[in-house]
């Protein structure tokens, strides 16, 4: 795969986001921009500038763990965008990426029988697993309604980063919008570098930097991040604003999808709506998303 304007607008944008104080060295005269220079970046790293600035150029190709380890730490990337680095390398090699593995392509997904025993089993918070392309694929009950604005009527599949750019409903759902528009994007820059061959993600994320000029923005930043844990606020239309905490969960036996579990505080504000919606939802005939 030629991936060379990857890594280059990557490699460039971090360098940029570095500044010379952080990094240790004197800002000096004449300095243009606020991040490092090339020639800093190579000292840092302990590389001949040439050879640094190949790299930026793209020519990742052949580049050795120890280098690739070198400018990570030169350029302070955090965890997730050094994966994210060796994963555009291992692209350039042409051999699979680290972490998460790939998906089946062309294999449309049909949760197993004991997946969705699994996702029935969770009855005091919402779980669902999504795909690489932030398709919404098996939902349990609680879900279904805590996610009606996403789901819809049922007619298409769901997916969070379409709802998150071009549904006007995502900014009263999402307080927090453009945090998590920031999150979104990140989480799907480094799903592309993990399977560079993903035409369906290649698609999505075509479609929305048509149609969304945040997200092409966004996308253009270059920004990295895993989901793993965390926070989020949301005002659902039925119960109101809720706070949960969020755990994501690589399914080893489906490559690419990821299992999401959203709990409230015990006793909290927020774990008394998810009762009151969870009640809601056994009374109300909510659309599945297959139906």
């Amino acid at each position: 795969m030629d991936n060379r304007a990857e890594v280059r607008e990557f490699l460039m944008s971090r360098r940029a986001k570095l500044t010379p104080e952080a990094a240790g060295l004197p800002p000096g005269p004449n300095r243009r921009v606020p991040g490092l220079r090339r020639g800093e970046v190579a000292v840092l790293a302990g590389v001949s500038v040439e050879y640094y600035a190949k790299l930026e150029r793209g020519a990742i190709a052949g580049a050795s763990g120890s280098v690739l380890e070198a400018v990570a730490k030169a350029l302070q990337l955090d965890e997730t965008e050094r994966a994210h680095l060796f994963d555009l390398a291992r692209a350039a090699d042409g051999i699979p990426t680290s972490g998460r593995s790939r998906r089946r392509a062309g294999k449309p997904f049909v949760p197993r029988p004991s997946l969705e025993w699994a996702l029935a089993a969770i009855t005091e918070g919402v779980a669902f697993v999504r795909d690489a392309q932030q398709n919404l694929v098996a939902v349990n009950a609680l879900g279904r309604a805590f996610y009606s604005p996403v789901i819809g009527d049922g007619g298409r599949t769901p997916n969070l980063a379409r709802f998150q750019f071009l549904d006007p409903a995502a900014r009263d759902f999402y307080p927090d919008w453009d945090l998590l528009a920031q999150m979104c994007v990140a989480v799907m820059r480094a799903e592309a570098g993990r399977d560079p061959h993903n035409k369906e993600l290649q698609d999505l994320v075509g479609e929305l930097s048509t149609r969304s000029e945040t997200f092409r923005t966004l996308w253009g930043a270059h920004n990295v991040r895993t989901h793993g844990t965390g926070t989020k606020r949301f005002h659902h239309p039925i119960v109101g604003e809720v706070v949960l905490t969020y755990e994501e969960l690589a399914l080893t036996a489906e490559p690419g999808h990821v299992l999401l579990i959203y709990t409230a505080e015990p006793g909290s504000p927020s774990a008394e709506r998810l009762k009151l919606l969870a009640s809601w939802a056994a009374e109300t005939n909510v659309p599945d998303m297959s139906s």
